[in-house]
């Protein structure tokens, strides 16, 4: 965006010099990207038992979501961003519910849904490994109105069954079997 401006402002000198001439122009207010943020945790089973890693990168164009899992049974399992900072085994209670600052009901599927921490179902295959990468548009790790890293923090649960999409407040995907506490790092 820089390089821009400058061979932008580099043109309009050479044209103001080329008339013997200069010329002010004004080329408004430029948007400032979002900070880079990236926030990253180990999802942990009851046990301490690493599950998986997951990984947020906030970009101008929104946060990417990275969810890798391992050693677990073939199947589907739904992954969600939650709105505490803190995973107590052995049932990730104390991670609260799923991130939702606009106040929706749970699912991509639902009309009144999603809330914001709403992730696709992780599927893993018989080698026990899984992964999805997704792009969350409205999602910030840092800065903007109702950021995920907030004063109480936020973490990624992992639970038993599949996420339906559609109905409130968790898709009945079950307890929760792997919790990880995001740590941003600038």
């Amino acid at each position: 965006m820089r390089s821009v401006a400058v061979v932008l402002a580099l043109a309009l000198v050479a044209a103001g010099g080329a008339q013997g001439k200069t010329k002010k122009v004004s080329l408004g207010k430029i948007k400032d990207a979002p900070p880079s943020v990236t926030a990253t945790t180990q999802l942990l089973g009851p046990n301490g038992e690493l599950r998986g890693t997951a990984r947020l990168e906030q970009r101008p164009a929104g946060t990417e979501v990275v969810v890798a899992v391992e050693d677990m049974a073939p199947g589907t399992y739904g992954v969600h961003l939650h709105a505490v900072g803190k995973c107590d085994a052995p049932d990730f209670k104390t991670a609260g519910g799923h991130f939702n600052p606009g106040m929706k009901q749970h699912g991509h599927d639902n009309p009144m849904g999603a809330h914001a921490g709403d992730l696709p179902n992780v599927v893993v295959g018989a080698d026990g490994r899984g992964t999805f990468t997704e792009q969350l548009p409205d999602l910030t790790l840092a800065g903007g109105t109702a950021p995920l890293l907030d004063a109480d923090g936020a973490s990624v649960v992992v639970h038993a069954g599949p996420d339906d999409y559609k109905t409130d407040p968790s898709g009945n995907s079950g307890a929760r079997i792997a919790c990880g506490v995001l740590s941003a790092h600038p």
